[in-house]
């Protein structure tokens, strides 16, 4: 990328700023401040940070999308000239405005979806960091894509670390795909010993910094369900092309095998600005303030097979994607219910996938699903994952 002189700076969307991935992006933009302009960001419920990132950056709008918290960022915001709104719909009606040019989907969970496909619609770069977009509606978002012209830049690590493979392969057909894992905070523990695991202590990511929601799931192995089904829109593949495998140290953070057998490796510390701002800045590599990785210092790096009777969210991820249609969107909704009560103390670990389990064989099952049947599919999984969530708190 050229100085700010000769090139535009890109005007950045980022929707879920207060998160995890949101305030990592603030902190690539805040080193790059001749290539990066902040136009709008929008948050959930954390009012204030939203209104601090703003005036950092000036933002041109901001939203808050819970309603009632409308009047703390608007007397915060408006006297300096940053224009304030509430909802989700404004959302999505702001992603296409002329002066955005990529948007950073950085919200968690199926929420994602709606202002996704406004941004795609509108014809947005995305660097998209919402896993749950593709989950449920994979085959609609890429078809999207593909009508529109808008390209879908992966900010996960392990799928940046694909695409950024695939970027060096010369168009070489890729044969499969090995979709590292850190194994998460139980990796070592007995299936007694997690049955009996606490909201702390699964909350205690050993490599990355992430939100709860996103912790859960790398502690039940479900992110990395998550992630295959990602991997099959974003690449093209079958779920039979693409291997999870166990790496703790996390230095790997995925490799692409081609058909002569040769496997090319993305590598790098954890650290989740690297594949923001690739996704940011692409096809141009830009300085980074992080650790660099030192050989020497890299005692071992060691792989293994995921274990799905310890880990079986990963099993039910995989039998989801096998089956297709709307399966994955029940799934990744009774994940989220499971995931929010585990988090309210209601049910235990193994519950989690309990209810995945029953709500994917109670719900109707839909071959070909559009967006609308996406959007009732999820609002029916939720119900009958919420109604199964009952059932297993009161056996507690």
């Amino acid at each position: 990328m050229e100085s700010s002189g000769q090139t535009p700076k890109r005007r950045i969307a980022i929707l879920g700023s207060t998160g995890s991935i949101g305030r990592q992006a603030l902190d690539v933009i805040r080193q790059h401040r001749d290539m990066f302009e902040v136009e709008l960001l929008t948050a959930n419920n954390n009012s204030s940070l939203l209104a601090e990132q703003a005036l950092e950056f000036g933002a041109n709008s901001v939203v808050i999308c819970n309603v009632a918290r409308y009047d703390e960022v608007a007397v915060a915001l408006q006297p300096h000239g940053i224009k304030v709104f509430a909802g989700m719909k404004s959302v999505c009606d702001l992603v296409a405005g002329e002066n955005i040019d990529i948007v950073l989907t950085a919200m968690v969970g199926f929420s994602g979806l709606e202002s996704t496909v406004a941004a795609i619609k509108a014809g947005k770069a995305i660097a998209l960091a919402n896993k749950e977009t593709l989950v449920a509606a994979g085959e609609t978002v890429m078809a999207l894509a593909r009508r529109y012209r808008v390209p879908i830049l992966p900010v996960d690590s392990e799928h940046s670390a694909i695409f950024q493979c695939l970027q060096g392969s010369c168009g070489a057909v890729l044969s499969r795909i090995h979709l590292t894992a850190s194994g998460g905070p139980f990796r070592t523990w007995s299936r007694e010993e997690i049955a009996k695991v606490t909201k702390k202590e699964a909350l205690k990511h050993p490599r990355w910094n992430m939100g709860a929601k996103v912790t859960i799931d790398s502690a039940t192995m479900m992110n990395k369900g998550l992630e295959v089904m990602e991997a099959k829109w974003l690449f093209g593949v079958e779920p039979s092309q693409i291997e999870v495998v166990v790496h703790p140290q996390s230095v790997i953070h995925s490799m692409v095998e081609f058909e002569d057998g040769a496997v090319m490796a993305q590598l790098g510390h954890p650290d989740m600005r690297e594949p923001i701002q690739y996704a940011l800045s692409y096809p141009h590599r830009l300085p980074l303030n992080n650790r660099k990785l030192d050989f020497a210092e890299l005692a071992e790096l060691t792989f293994q097979a995921p274990d799905t009777e310890r880990f079986p969210a990963l099993s039910l991820a995989y039998e989801a994607v096998r089956r297709g249609g709307n399966m994955p969107c029940i799934m990744n909704a009774a994940n989220e219910v499971a995931v929010n009560a585990f988090l309210d103390d209601r049910i235990g670990f193994y519950d989690i996938s309990g209810i995945i389990s029953e709500t994917m064989d109670g719900v109707d099952f839909v071959s070909g699903p559009d967006l609308d049947t996406i959007f009732r599919t999820n609002k029916a999984a939720m119900a009958k994952a919420l109604e199964i969530t009952e059932k297993f708190a009161f056996k507690r």
